[in-house]
């Protein structure tokens, strides 16, 4: 799943520190997010969803697999 995590992260100027923070996760989880290493568990799309103002689909992008 895509995602347009570091772009948002970047356009309010906070760090993946700060963010972690935010949405009460370690850092590693938002490099491996940014990094498409790693999909979020619901409640942490819903979080980031609102610290950003945006809609869930605004957000991350699911394209299906190709067999």
């Amino acid at each position: 799943m895509d995602n347009a995590v570091r772009e948002l992260r970047r356009e309010k100027n906070w760090t993946q520190e700060e963010l972690a923070r935010k949405v009460l996760v370690s850092r590693q989880t938002i490099i491996s997010l940014e990094q498409g290493r790693y999909d979020p568990s619901i409640q942490l799309a819903f979080r980031l969803s609102r610290i950003f103002g945006k809609t869930i689909e605004e957000i991350f992008f699911y394209r299906e697999e190709e067999d």
